[in-house]
């Protein structure tokens, strides 16, 4: 694939060969950017004494009004590790509450098939994920329908190609031609067909998961999947204070082989929650750790991430909104909180209310970005594609994200000094009146400097409108367009790509083709 010269734009810190080396890059396909290792400091909103109040009354949820934990197994796990327990409700000591939670690492590897594209969660590291789970796609013709397994193929192809992104995601979007019991397995086959980056599991039964665990053994080898991160999956708690059978079910699953789980309250603050961002944010907390605690019952020490979805709701109609200041402020407490547990975090990035690829998104997706940015966020989901709240996945949304994730990966990789002493050369060499258009400085960093989006237009008008006069959205498919015309396949191993289609075959023989 040949790739605009904009996506060619080296990582932060990254020297290349030389010119030579330089010349080679333009004319190489690209590579994933690796793990972003933010540089910049992180920005803690409130002061310590207030992290740490949020953290004792969350405590005190736990400890006082407990969490519902729907499933008998799970009650069984909770009454052998000493937790009060009657009926389906757990109260958990404080005590045992952070000593389940300091058992999970603070960072881990999560592998990819591809080791090249293997990256870091925890610490100083952020990875960048595109959306999960629309029903909806706006597709390369401007038209809003129900998404299709060829549409889910391109937003995996998309993915691949983004080199800010650093995973696959799974259900970008629902085939949903494919009926439901049968559809998580194509849903996995395209994320490992298509891209060679980390994906996402699949939750929605415990065969299902269990059925991820084995394709991603066919591909990775099953005693690597038993002990190895190879993908991600989300587990919601359903706010307020329950979790669910349907959820505990595929923690087990993942937990058990090692497999990190994203433990993330969906949360509708002033619905679900009280109508208060720092009262949301002692509840989700609470519900969080409860979730993660419950993790290293099944297997301690196994990784994990602290995670939160937490939007407004609009109190006139109820609906939920995106990129609120409220929203990114939650962020920043939630950030806080993980640094004081030592814990991966997860939250989202470009998850916005506008139906159109257009001025609010574009608002909204910048003021939660912003947020996970200097939140110190580790795993950035919702990063590439997400419009209406998350009942649709926009072609041009998706490759407008991911063009402005390399404008955020360079942002956190902080200020390199690397070349200063040769930019202040070039300045005694032009001297006064002259230019650095010319100079050796500039011919040996001008692809590099500066960030050179190609889907937003700096033309002058007339050049603007001698080309058609295209609006953001436009261009977008466009982009869109092309990067899925340069698409060349990561093929996989022959013997694996027949293993997963003889799973799918027989799998699919056993599952009815409706939900009973």
């Amino acid at each position: 694939m040949n790739a605009p010269a904009a996506e060619l734009t080296e990582p932060p810190h990254r020297r290349g060969g030389g010119r030579l080396g330089r010349k080679a890059l333009r004319g190489a396909p690209v590579a994933s950017f690796p793990t972003l290792v933010r540089q910049i400091p992180v920005y803690q909103m409130v002061p310590d004494e207030a992290v740490e109040l949020i953290h004792e009354e969350s405590l005190s949820i736990l400890e006082e009004v407990g969490c519902e934990f729907r499933d008998d197994e799970a009650i069984a796990l909770w009454k052998a590790a000493g937790a009060d327990v009657r009926e389906t409700r757990v109260r958990i000591d404080r005590a045992l509450l952070m000593e389940l939670v300091s058992k999970v690492p603070s960072e881990f590897t999560l592998n990819a098939r591809n080791p090249q594209r293997t990256v870091r969660v925890g610490g100083k590291n952020s990875i960048f994920v595109p959306m999960y789970g629309a029903p909806y796609v706006r597709d390369l013709d401007n038209n809003r329908r129900y998404g299709t397994l060829a549409d889910l193929n391109n937003f995996h192809k998309l993915a691949y190609m983004a080199p800010a992104l650093h995973s696959s995601s799974s259900i970008i979007c629902e085939p949903m031609e494919i009926a439901v019991p049968k559809r998580h397995l194509h849903i996995i086959h395209s994320a490992l067909k298509y891209s060679d980056k980390p994906f996402m599991g699949i939750v929605t039964s415990k065969e299902r998961a269990e059925d991820t665990m084995a394709m991603a053994g066919i591909v990775f080898g099953e005693e690597f999947v038993r002990d190895n991160p190879v993908l991600v999956a989300i587990t919601n708690c359903n706010s307020p204070l329950v979790w669910d059978a349907t959820m505990l079910d595929a923690m087990r699953v993942y937990a058990r082989h090692n497999q990190p789980l994203i433990l993330a309250p969906f949360a509708l603050c002033g619905a679900s929650t009280s109508a208060s961002a720092v009262g949301a944010v002692a509840q989700v907390n609470a519900e969080a750790l409860a979730g993660v605690a419950f993790t290293q019952l099944i297997r301690p020490g196994s990784p994990q991430i602290y995670g939160q979805f937490m939007v407004t709701v609009d109190m006139k109609t109820g609906a939920p909104m995106g990129g609120t200041p409220e929203a990114a402020q939650m962020m920043y407490l939630m950030g806080a909180l993980a640094r004081k547990y030592k814990l991966p975090w997860r939250t989202s990035g470009f998850h916005v209310g506008s139906k159109l690829n257009d001025a609010q998104a574009g608002y909204e997706a910048n003021m939660l970005m912003h947020a996970a940015i200097l939140a110190g966020a580790n795993y950035i989901w919702h990063s590439a594609g997400w419009l209406e709240a998350g009942l649709t996945c926009g072609y041009s949304k998706f490759a407008t994200d991911c063009e402005q994730l390399v404008g955020w990966y360079k942002y956190a990789g902080g200020l390199p000094f690397d070349d200063f002493k040769e930019a202040m050369a070039a300045i005694r060499e032009v001297g006064p009146q002259g230019h650095f258009l010319g100079t050796q400085h500039t011919l040996e960093h001008f692809e590099k400097a500066f960030f050179m989006p190609s889907i937003m237009d700096f033309n002058s008008y007339e050049q603007w409108k001698a080309e058609g006069a295209k609006d953001h959205d436009t261009r977008g498919r466009e982009k869109a367009r092309n990067m899925l015309a340069d698409y060349e396949e990561p093929k996989l191993d022959e013997g694996i790509a027949d293993g997963l289609k003889d799973l799918i075959a027989r799998r699919e023989e056993k599952l009815p083709d409706s939900v009973s």
